[in-house]
């Protein structure tokens, strides 16, 4: 049985080459042997509107710049849209999330857990809501949505990239998505440092020669030499890191 996520936006082609292209791609699309099965499935929320010019937003009330996304229409897609044409029982079944910037902020960790929690074989089928606009009317958010996660401090013109950017980034924890099942272990982040720089052919390079202790083949000195290059690089380019 796969595992569906659905994505209820204004704009699903904005996710075509997302889930055509790349590792996370292949996974999502089920293409990866061993791997959980997903099946993505997108509302568009455009659909559930009962205006000529199929609007779903509307002016604020007390007045503000923007608009705001309509709770009606989005409750219509989620409930027709995923609820009915899922056949699922309940909302209970749905773990219905938001990108904003009240959510939890996506880290490396956070993802981890993330894939773990949400995107295992064994977990709910997850709903994701791209916002746009100013915003979605609150009382749509407090009836609906069980999770908020905030992709960083600054604002997108909409929720699909976010989207994109956690499931790219969580997906590739879960078992057989990645070649080699130590490669996230390594990555920048894990252990609160950005990673080592990383060398490949030719030996060398506009005047830059591979350093020497990667050719000796002594695997203690590499690594030793590999944990001060973190420590060496966090401290250069990403101070912040060093507590």
């Amino acid at each position: 049985m796969k595992k569906r996520i659905w994505i209820l936006t204004l704009f699903p082609e904005m996710f075509k080459s997302f889930l055509e292209c790349g590792v996370a791609g292949s996974a999502l699309r089920g293409d990866r042997e061993g791997a959980v099965k997903f099946e993505i499935k997108f509302v568009n929320i455009r659909d559930y509107s009962l205006t000529k010019y199929k609007s779903v937003d509307d002016t604020p009330y007390g007045g503000g710049p923007g608009m705001i996304m309509r709770a009606d229409i989005l409750k219509d897609a989620l409930l027709k849209g995923v609820l009915e044409a899922g056949e699922y029982s309940s909302l209970s079944e749905l773990e219905v999330i938001y990108t904003s910037p009240r959510g939890q902020v996506w880290n490396s960790q956070v993802a981890r857990e993330f894939s773990q929690e949400y995107l295992s074989s064994s977990s709910k089928d997850i709903v994701f809501i791209a916002g746009r606009y100013e915003g979605i009317d609150e009382r749509f958010l407090s009836l609906y949505v069980n999770r908020y996660f905030s992709v960083g401090d600054y604002v997108l013109t909409g929720g699909e990239i976010p989207i994109m950017a956690m499931l790219d980034s969580a997906v590739r924890f879960l078992p057989h998505v990645l070649g080699n099942k130590l490669s996230s272990e390594a990555d920048s982040f894990e252990d609160g440092l950005i990673e080592y720089p990383q060398y490949t052919k030719p030996r060398e390079f506009d005047g830059l020669e591979v350093p020497a202790v990667l050719l000796e083949g002594h695997h203690k000195k590499i690594q030793q030499w590999q944990e001060e290059q973190k420590l060496a690089m966090t401290k250069k380019f990403r101070p912040d890191l060093i507590k």
